[in-house]
């Protein structure tokens, strides 16, 4: 019976004890939740350069289709596929067989018009003299002189076959129309040649070489509205349109610049872009026809622009925005509509003031109305600029 009442009372105590221990507990405060800590920066003001990108196509400046002038087949050739030409170069030797024998029949029918000229020349003269001596009608000599005036216009057809026949002959030697290099996929000896139709070889210049590429209506006015803004007279700007840029394929810009020479007179009613012509420097030949590019202009600057690093800048879907550091400390998601791409950054065009700090570093799994530790990264920090960085070629 004691054993039962001491147990009782360890109990009681026990569960006192745990009561007070829970009462103490719920009257203590949650710990607080840990801050994000993020680097951010101010978005940035200032002038700033704009390259434009446009994906465009090297083609070579002049480049021609070799055609033989007259049919027969092949029976030499006098270089290599891949050679540079020079123009008046001779390419291929036609088979002549048929075309010596038509001078050859030409000029006998030349021979036997001549021949009949004479002779009815020579009957001409008597005639003349018959008729003075009034031996003859009048009609007879006016006859005569109809036949030998008849024999002098087949003598000029007879030479003119002769001519024709002639310049075929010369025309079984192919010459080259231009200096430039030609392509590998010239035809082979034997092969039969159809005038006018067969290609024979390609030749084209590489230097120096175009780039075309197009622009949309509202690039072309974004690229014209710079001349005004700088206060240029528009008829010398389209004298001395910006220069262009080329990136290769494989990531790298080429060293040269190139001017622009030409462009098409309206916008395509397809796409509503302008097709332009740049000529581009190629002394090493590194550039071939048929390559793709990015072009870039330079020399355009975009004044007064508002800057946000491309680190920044998230997407959702078809959205994208910023995350900046709100007047509480927390984080604020904020829509953005952005421009060209300019080094590190961004154009803004509309979604954010000068006054925005951006969060640039810290961002994964970072959400709106997050606590926030700052700290506060220059552009130099961060490695950021507004110029393209880009392995230049090495010229050696």
């Amino acid at each position: 019976m004691r054993l039962w009442k001491n147990a009782s009372g360890f109990l009681a105590i026990a569960t006192l004890s745990l009561s007070v221990l829970i009462a103490g507990c719920g009257g203590e405060e949650a710990p607080q939740a840990m801050k994000t800590q993020v680097n951010v920066m101010k978005v940035l003001r200032q002038d700033t350069p704009v390259s434009y990108g446009f994906p465009g196509h090297l083609q070579g400046r002049d480049e021609v289709e070799v055609h033989s002038r007259v049919s027969g087949s092949i029976v030499e050739k006098y270089f290599h596929g891949g050679d540079l030409i020079k123009a008046g170069q001779p390419l291929y030797k036609i088979d002549a067989r048929q075309y010596e024998t038509a001078v050859l029949e030409a000029q006998a029918k030349v021979h036997i018009a001549e021949s009949n000229l004479r002779n009815a020349s020579e009957d001409l003269a008597r005639y003349e003299l018959l008729w003075k001596d009034k031996a003859i009608a009048e009609q007879l000599l006016t006859n005569k002189r109809a036949e030998v005036d008849g024999y002098l216009a087949t003598v000029e057809s007879e030479r003119a076959v002769v001519r024709k026949a002639q310049e075929n002959l010369d025309d079984t030697i192919v010459y080259a129309p231009m200096s430039g290099r030609a392509s590998v996929d010239d035809v082979a000896v034997g092969t039969y040649a159809t005038a006018g139709a067969t290609n024979l070889v390609s030749i084209g210049t590489t230097d120096p070489i175009f780039v075309q590429f197009s622009i949309s209506e509202t690039e072309y006015l974004n690229v014209l509205a710079d001349a005004y803004d700088k206060g240029a007279n528009i008829e010398e700007d389209f004298n001395e349109p910006p220069k262009i840029k080329i990136t290769l394929s494989n990531g790298r810009e080429y060293p040269y610049t190139g001017e622009i020479v030409t462009s098409d007179r309206a916008l395509s009613e397809k796409s509503s872009s302008l097709t332009i012509k740049a000529l581009m420097p190629n002394p090493q030949g590194v550039l071939l026809p048929g390559m793709f590019t990015q072009v870039h202009f330079v020399g355009l600057v975009a004044e007064n622009a508002l800057l946000v690093p491309q680190r920044a800048v998230q997407q959702l879907l078809d959205e994208t925005f910023v995350l900046v550091v709100g007047d509480d400390g927390k984080s604020v998601s904020k829509k953005v509509k952005l421009g060209e791409k300019v080094g590190s950054y961004y154009i803004v065009e509309s979604g954010l003031s000068d006054n925005d700090t951006v969060i640039v570093e810290g961002l994964t799994n970072l959400k709106s109305g997050a606590e926030l530790e700052v700290v506060t990264v220059t552009p130099d920090e961060m490695g950021f600029s507004v110029y393209e960085t880009s392995e230049v070629m090495d010229k050696s």
